[in-house]
């Protein structure tokens, strides 16, 4: 039994790498995780160590940061090198004697120069160096690959502790390195690798020994350590959504704040908690801003497509009290001074006339050459009378509206909470008797929020969305303030990604190359503005969409052909793009994106041989002299007639489907056809045909981009 286990063993090794801690930030934690995991599988992978089949799995709590592997070779197989030394012309002297650079080389890889190969490249031949060194023990490379992998994670601000001269983003107490069932010896952050972890803080904090990493999840399992994140993201819906619905209500988790409730706990433990009656006629935004954005917790909700809410909320605890009540009373206790504060902001914010906020705007500078916040909305109100038409809005109610949108910024409750802008704005403006949908508008202003979130759902929220956006990425940009690298003070690229989806899932046609032109105009710099400021602004919001259709899975080259022809039309440009991703799936896509790549490169050539070569003309019949020009010509002539309508109303993918059908004569065109003819009225004849053909595509992208 034991021969067989140990030859089972020396198959392959299990690799367990713990780093313990002080509280890391819930935030950074996730991404930590995964960073450690992907760093050491990438050093692994470097080192030839990964079998087929490797699985490399993260694990983190708030107190540590965990990286299970398994399937990892024992040693590295044979390392094949070659190294390159001087040109062979360069090897010898006039009397055939090694010349200095080839004794120098032959002396730094070790061998004479008669064990020197010679490699013939199409520059030249060299001489060159080859070996095989047998690979290395496993266990003899993990010291350093560690301790290299803990110390490269990235950490935006770290922190000193005690005396330490290291450096890492909370102080480290132990970690924890095993390959197999012996330990690595290594060290990071000044701490020596060991076997011992450490459970939960308070239920189970003696050192824990770990035998073999995979003993690791079951031993902190016991000592009341859950180190699988998304296990403590499953145990915190279900034990939040039972308490809820044993108060009658069901509860709603955001993403976001699941993953940061899930980083501050080891052993969550949901809490049901009660808020005070007195509470419950805020805005129901108010009551979800201070119990998830400032407390962390769950409100709870009478169902789950109603946004009222029942005078409770969750709450996550870190340990498994012996008497909850004290935990449930803690939490309340926080609670309501947060929401004393709100009703009080509330009660004196009714007091004063929603069109007094607005008037404010004037005392508070937006950007300094961009006047002031009364400023930014008279632009904006101008601008929503713009484009509203394109919404099917009132002009007149969207620049009303316009005026009104940032009015909430001077109440005194978005002083205190920046969050609930606009959400505010829509109940001042209900509460002071105006329309409900008009108050909707207001808070739709801000939507989509954040990335993957909903745009505005009405005509008039859609129409002030986009007008605001547009005010700020034109007006920013104006100043020099553009974002560069990861700074974005002002927000621009979140900006710039809800206009173009608010443009596209609303499924409006506008142009807005014409609504950024008009958007400088209204500037107070105008005048001054560069002339290319609206290409550069148009530009920036199309390159924003590059992540948003990769989620769907639409390749960046196909945004690419299509941003070539720069279609002004933000929903025309999806229907090109979607039309494209469907042309790459058809048989004879491959061919007619190489031949259209190759007509681009030649009459590329032509024009940069003669900047003046008239090619925007039809090529002349009576110049074509073989078939396969006849050909060529006859079905552009033919498929130019049968794509025009298809054009006309924007059936991209139908054209795409004709215009694939002229494969095969392009094909036979390029097999039997010298363009580049002695003839120069026969040579231009034939650019001219391949201008007219590669117009025909170019109407919908520029599909040579596509290979």
């Amino acid at each position: 039994m034991t021969s067989t286990t140990n030859q089972q063993e020396t198959q392959s090794h299990e690799i367990l790498i713990e780093l313990g801690c002080e509280e890391l930030p819930a935030q950074a934690l996730s991404e930590l995780s995964q960073e450690l995991a992907e760093r050491l599988r990438a050093s692994l992978d470097k080192q030839s160590l990964l079998l087929p089949g490797a699985q490399v799995q993260a694990y983190c709590s708030p107190r540590r940061l965990a990286v299970h592997v398994q399937g990892v070779a024992v040693k590295q197989p044979p390392q094949q090198i070659e190294k390159r030394g001087p040109a062979v012309s360069a090897g010898f002297d006039a009397s055939g004697q090694a010349s200095k650079a080839l004794l120098g080389f032959a002396q730094s890889v070790g061998v004479d120069v008669g064990a020197l190969e010679q490699l013939l490249t199409d520059k030249g031949s060299w001489f060159v160096y080859r070996a095989t060194l047998p690979g290395h023990a496993t266990t003899s490379l993990l010291p350093s690959l560690v301790s290299e992998c803990l110390h490269a994670l990235p950490v935006g601000k770290p922190m000193r502790w005690s005396d330490s001269s290291h450096a890492f983003l909370r102080p480290v107490h132990w970690l924890l390195a095993l390959v197999d069932q012996q330990v690595i010896d290594t060290q990071a952050f000044g701490v020596r690798s060991g076997r011992v972890s450490f459970g939960h803080r308070f239920h189970a904090p003696q050192a824990i020994s770990i035998a073999h990493p995979s003993d690791y999840q079951a031993a902190l399992r016991n000592a009341q350590v859950e180190v699988d994140s998304q296990a403590r993201r499953n145990s915190i819906i279900a034990q939040a959504t039972k308490l809820a619905q044993q108060l009658g209500g069901v509860i709603r988790v955001p993403a976001i704040l699941l993953d940061e409730v899930a980083n501050l706990n080891e052993w969550p433990h949901a809490i049901a908690c009660n808020l005070p009656a007195e509470f419950m006629t805020l805005p129901p935004e108010t009551i979800v801003t201070t119990i998830e954005t400032h407390q962390r917790y769950f409100p709870v909700y009478a169902s789950a497509t109603s946004n009222q809410l029942l005078p409770a909320f969750i709450g996550i605890a870190n340990i498994a009290s012996r008497d909850p009540s004290e935990i449930k009373k803690g939490y309340e206790r926080v609670v309501r001074p947060r929401l004393a504060d709100a009703k009080f902001f509330y009660d004196q914010d009714l007091k004063t006339p929603f069109v007094e906020f607005q008037t404010q705007l004037k005392q508070v500078t937006y950007q300094q050459k961009l006047g002031t916040l009364w400023d930014k909305s008279e632009r904006v109100a101008k601008l929503a009378k713009f484009v509203a038409p394109a919404f099917g809005a009132s002009p007149d109610d969207a620049s009303q509206l316009a005026l009104l949108a940032k009015a909430d910024l001077m109440s005194r409750m978005v002083n205190e909470f920046p969050e609930l802008q606009g959400y505010m704005g829509a109940s001042y403006a209900l509460q002071q008797g105006f329309p409900a949908n008009h108050a909707a508008a207001l808070e739709e202003t801000y939507r989509p929020r954040q990335a993957g979130l909903a745009i505005a759902a009405s005509a008039l929220g859609r129409t002030l969305a986009v007008a605001e956006r547009l005010d700020s990425i034109v007006g920013i940009f104006s100043v020099g303030l553009k974002p560069t690298g990861n700074k974005d003070a002002f927000a621009l690229r979140r900006a710039a990604l809800g206009l173009a989806r608010t443009l596209i899932e609303s499924d409006v046609s506008l142009d807005l190359l014409h609504a950024i032109q008009y958007s400088i105009s209204l500037l107070p710099n105008a005048e001054t503005t560069k002339p290319e400021l609206a290409d550069e602004v148009y530009g920036f919001i199309v390159e924003r969409l590059r992540a948003y259709y990769q989620d769907q899975g639409i390749d960046a080259l196909v945004l690419d052909a299509v941003a070539e022809r720069k279609p002004v039309d933000l929903q025309d440009f999806d229907r090109r793009l979607r039309a494209c991703q469907q042309f790459k799936t058809l048989p004879e896509s491959a061919a007619l994106v190489a031949a259209n790549k190759r007509i681009r490169n030649i009459l590329r050539k032509a024009y940069e041989a003669d900047s003046n070569i008239a090619l925007h003309v039809d090529c002349d019949k009576a110049l074509l002299q073989l078939p396969a020009e006849h050909a060529l010509v006859a079905a552009i002539s033919e498929t130019r007639t049968k794509v025009e309508p298809y054009f006309a109303r924007a059936a991209y993918v139908e054209a795409l489907q004709y215009l694939s059908t002229l494969r095969e004569p392009i094909d036979s065109y390029f097999d039997a056809v010298m363009v580049m003819d002695e003839d120069a009225a026969v040579r231009l004849n034939r650019l001219r045909t391949l201008k007219m053909l590669s117009d025909l595509f170019l109407q919908i992208a520029d599909v040579s981009v596509l290979g």
